[in-house]
């Protein structure tokens, strides 16, 4: 088994055994679950941001192709932890390629420069948007709307635990793929 394997199986273990919890949930889709993932205990942990960050910034790189994003984020809080691991194991690989990091907030700040997108993020930049957990992918448009609304550039969309429930299809409607480090069975079981 590969390092970036054994890095995988262990973030798996450490999301099941922090993130995955069995009740009734409403998802920020709106939809109604008995299984909840809570990734940020999980992406807010140093070790598992470490295998994250060398995981999910495998795949981004292999899905980007020739593609050279300069930043990676989405909306705050969930894609916080997952942008900034993702951010260090790129500079980690290649300090020359590596992503710079920021945040979407949710409505832009009433003072300052009243930004929606704020860090290292400017008009014109491609970009990678991280969430944590994909489900309808209504939270990453938003996050989306807000980065292109700014004159920025989406090269790709990538999360830790792609749920399955439409996310994906929506990205592809509006021309953007999406790569996960998890599918939902790998998480919940089948």
């Amino acid at each position: 088994m590969s390092d970036l394997e054994l890095s995988r199986s262990r973030l798996l273990e450490l999301l099941k055994r922090d993130s995955v919890f069995h009740g009734e949930f409403i998802l920020a889709s709106g939809a109604k679950s008995n299984i909840y993932v809570d990734c940020r205990i999980t992406t807010m942990n140093p070790e598992a941001a470490v295998l994250l960050g060398q995981v999910l910034y495998s795949r981004i790189r292999a899905a980007l192709g020739d593609r050279k994003p300069v930043a990676v984020g989405g909306l705050t809080m969930g894609a916080d932890p997952v942008a900034m691991a993702v951010g260090i194991a790129s500079w980690n690989a290649d300090a020359d390629r590596g992503l710079k990091v920021f945040s979407v907030r949710k409505q832009a700040k009433d003072h300052g420069q009243g930004r929606r997108v704020e860090g290292n993020f400017k008009k014109g930049d491609h970009v990678v948007v991280v969430d944590d957990v994909i489900t309808s992918g209504k939270s990453t448009l938003q996050a989306i709307e807000a980065i292109e609304a700014e004159g920025g550039i989406v090269d790709l969309v990538a999360c830790l635990v792609d749920r399955e429930s439409g996310g994906r299809e929506k990205f592809a409607e509006k021309g953007f793929q999406l790569v996960s480090v998890f599918s939902k069975a790998e998480v919940f079981g089948s």
